[in-house]
């Protein structure tokens, strides 16, 4: 299987953030990988929103970098980037006022960001929350756990003593995006079913919200939609393990 692997030789890093109410209490969390090790970052606010914590966990995450340095960041949020590739650059010619003459929200961490990523090398790279992106829902799983209170165990050392030693590989990433493109009318399709797995375990849905009952929150979690049975056959197949 030819795996697309997450730029190997640069740094890769996965965030993502989380509130409770929007406003609320709120986490973030961010995984740089690195030079073959792996470093999880995470914290928490008692009054905060999912837009703050999204920017927080990208700053901290760049903060990790050494001077100079190249990196992808893997990201589910539209908001982080374009606003860090598209919007900054207008803000700060308008003096940090928007189109509609509004101050721009969250200037404080926009203005953090945009200073920290111009002395650094970096890709933003958009991928689907909760599709089975390990890097992503690693970080969904800290974020909500700190959000709620918890404190998540953070892991720092070599890639190999990870308990997710595959984090660069994105290839399910990569063929959902190409599906996207390919079948747009697939999404807008009637479902017949929804395929999941989750440990290594295969179930089909009957509805989605069964399916996201399942996945959600589930570290690796892996999930698709079918249209026909032919369609059910092929990704229990693609997912290749028991069904039960």
């Amino acid at each position: 299987m030819n795996k697309r692997i997450a730029l190997e030789g640069r740094a890769s890093i996965f965030t993502d953030g989380s509130s409770r109410g929007n406003p609320g209490p709120g986490g973030w969390a961010a995984i740089v990988v690195s030079n073959g090790k792996v470093t999880e970052l995470g914290g928490a606010e008692r009054d905060t929103t999912n837009n703050r914590m999204e920017l927080t966990a990208a700053l901290h995450g760049l903060e990790k970098l050494k001077s100079s340095a190249e990196a992808v960041v893997y990201t589910d949020s539209s908001y982080v980037i374009n606003g860090i590739t598209k919007w900054v650059s207008g803000w700060k010619r308008t003096g940090w006022v928007t189109k509609t003459k509004q101050d721009v929200l969250n200037r404080d961490l926009w203005e953090e960001l945009d200073d920290l990523a111009s002395k650094h090398q970096i890709k933003w790279h958009y991928v689907g929350g909760h599709v089975g992106i390990l890097g992503n829902e690693r970080c969904d799983h800290i974020a909500t756990d700190l959000a709620d209170g918890m404190e998540p165990k953070l892991f720092k050392g070599s890639l190999a003593q990870y308990d997710l030693p595959d984090i660069l590989d994105i290839s399910h990433d990569e063929t959902l995006m190409s599906a996207k493109k390919s079948d747009s009318s697939h999404s807008r399709a009637k479902a017949y079913s929804y395929v999941s797995m989750v440990g290594g375990v295969i179930e089909v849905h009957h509805s989605w919200a069964e399916c996201e009952k399942r996945v959600k929150g589930a570290r690796g979690a892996k999930y698709k939609k079918a249209t026909n049975i032919e369609g059910e056959a092929a990704i229990v197949r693609e997912f290749g393990t028991f069904l039960i």
